[in-house]
């Protein structure tokens, strides 16, 4: 007989500073052996919420999927919206405190190579973070979710595109035409496309994100 036991652990910010929360729960295993209860190894349930806008959440993004396997964890991936998490936490990112803004060229190049994720920023950094921004994205990326079944493989691809154009290709991923392009290069279809711009704009899928976006603000 084996049983599993799912029991809430600890919720950490990353070091990074900027956006991505872990949440974390933990997964025993406990088996019965000649009459003994014998706890195998946990296996943590880590829930990754991120936006694409902020390019520290890619690092941690690639990190957790990179090694997932390697650390034996389940990732569940929660899309969420920087900018409500800014405003309803009252902190301002790093772009809009000025040391920190010099700083992080610097810092996104040494993560960057030491994490091989091809980051190179912008243009305007502070157009494409502040001015546009990612709602729609994440809105989009929310519809992605809400449609897939049986796991999280194309939220995982689309997250993905969306931060190359935005943070390696200095692309826009704000317009419809700019989120098809990367939802097909995932290996969406046009007709799948096509309905997820549409749901994207449904109260249900705003909604979606306010909750996964005050989910994130409630782990602190």
């Amino acid at each position: 007989m084996c049983i599993f036991l799912n029991l809430k652990t600890i919720r950490v910010r990353s070091v990074f500073d900027c956006f991505q929360w872990l949440n974390f729960d933990t997964v025993f295993s406990l088996t019965v052996t000649d009459g003994k209860l014998v706890m195998a190894s946990s296996r943590k349930v880590i829930e990754l919420f991120y936006d694409v806008v902020s390019p520290y959440s890619w690092v941690c993004f690639e990190v957790m999927c990179r090694y997932r396997n390697v650390w034996n964890i389940d990732l569940k991936l929660r899309p969420a919206f920087l900018g409500g998490v800014m405003q309803g936490s009252g902190n301002k990112p790093p772009g809009l405190v000025p040391n920190k803004f010099l700083y992080m060229t610097t810092d996104l190049h040494r993560l960057a190579q030491y994490f091989q994720v091809p980051i190179s920023p912008p243009t305007d950094p502070f157009e494409a973070m502040f001015e546009k921004g990612s709602l729609s994205a994440m809105r989009f990326v929310a519809a992605v979710q809400e449609r897939e079944v049986g796991g999280d493989k194309q939220v995982e691809q689309v997250s993905r595109e969306l931060w190359m154009r935005i943070w390696s290709q200095d692309k826009d991923i704000t317009q419809p035409a700019s989120l098809s392009e990367a939802a097909m290069k995932a290996g969406l279809s046009a007709s799948e496309v096509e309905e997820l711009l549409k749901l994207s704009t449904s109260k249900e899928i705003k909604d979606k994100l306010k909750r996964s976006t005050k989910e994130a603000l409630d782990h602190g």
